[in-house]
């Protein structure tokens, strides 16, 4: 045997270990570096967000709300889980409605300029904010549209407060019985504190702004999202979506109650376009419009969808 083999091999181990810890230390330097570049950030930014809607009292906290239009008809919007800032995600969706619409857009708890909350995320406590907002806004009839996980809680919404609802609008709505592998939020709320999402969405951020106002509204956006995403009201509702799936289940939509549905056409969730016409189909008035684009169709398709709901909501009027 080779007796210089023992201290090769020892001489390897330790050049292994040292660029193993090498690689440690260069990781935690960044870190700490994006860290602490993203709480400058936040404390300068804190300034910089305008203020906007209306902040309702509710339980231990406050709710942001905008209103937009001055239509006889109103529709209340909800937002999809995560989206940080749904007044300003809702935007091109909004300047279509409240041509002829009066349009509530409700911030959740944990959400835009809305406050947090130590109440349990569930779909019985979402619904009763949901119906805490409208009646301090004295709605007693309106319709109801929402995106993503809102398609759950308006459904429990529907189901506790019968009645308020006069229809209900889904864009790329959750449905209770699509498949759902479930959702872990420590690791991004481990990056957005971290800084290390600031410094992706500055190197790899893909919103392109057609004019200087959609610049303002994508820069507005942009610090809302990186002062909200990671809070624990959010990741509380998080690890609720597990429950909030299998309760949901339970509940059905009246079958009187006109359900007209968008979904992304493309879809990679299996069986996309099937649940959603299954749950057209389950009411006497549903329709299902399939729409090409992505999961946030009203970045894309708000002139379609505003126009086949005047065509359908027209059609339940005759």
């Amino acid at each position: 045997m080779d007796k210089n083999r023992p201290s090769l091999i020892k001489r390897i181990s330790k050049i292994f270990l040292k660029s193993i810890i090498g690689i440690v230390l260069i990781i935690a330097i960044l870190l700490f570096a994006t860290f602490v570049i993203h709480q400058i950030n936040l404390n300068s930014e804190a300034d910089k967000i305008e203020d906007y809607g209306q902040k309702i009292k509710i339980f231990d906290g406050t709710i942001n709300t905008t209103i937009d239009g001055q239509g006889a008809d109103t529709i209340v919007l909800l937002t999809g889980f995560g989206t940080a800032s749904p007044r300003l995600d809702f935007e091109p969706l909004i300047r279509e409605l409240d041509k002829k619409y009066t349009v509530i857009t409700i911030e959740p708890f944990g959400y835009g300029l809305s406050s947090e909350t130590n109440r349990e995320r569930n779909l019985n406590n979402m619904a009763e904010e949901i119906h805490e907002v409208v009646k301090q806004l004295n709605l007693n009839r309106f319709i109801l549209m929402g995106h993503s996980i809102a398609g759950l809680y308006s459904l429990a919404y529907i189901n506790k407060y019968p009645g308020r609802a006069t229809a209900f609008v889904g864009i790329d709505t959750s449905v209770p019985t699509q498949p759902w592998p479930g959702y872990n939020s420590a690791p991004l709320d481990f990056l957005a504190k971290a800084g290390v999402m600031r410094a992706f969405f500055k190197f790899f951020g893909d919103e392109k702004p057609k004019d200087e106002s959609e610049a303002h509204r994508f820069e507005q956006k942009h610090m809302i999202t990186m002062k909200v995403t990671g809070n624990s009201t959010l990741g509380r509702e998080a690890t609720s979506l597990n429950n909030s799936f299998n309760d949901a289940q339970k509940l059905a939509f009246p079958k009187d109650l006109p359900v007209l549905l968008f979904a992304d056409e493309n879809s990679a969730v299996k069986g996309w376009t099937e649940l959603h016409q299954e749950q057209a189909n389950s009411v006497d008035k549903g329709k299902l419009i399939l729409l090409p684009g992505s999961h946030y169709l009203h970045h894309t398709q708000s002139k379609r969808i505003v126009a086949e709901l005047e065509s359908f909501l027209g059609k339940q009027n005759n």
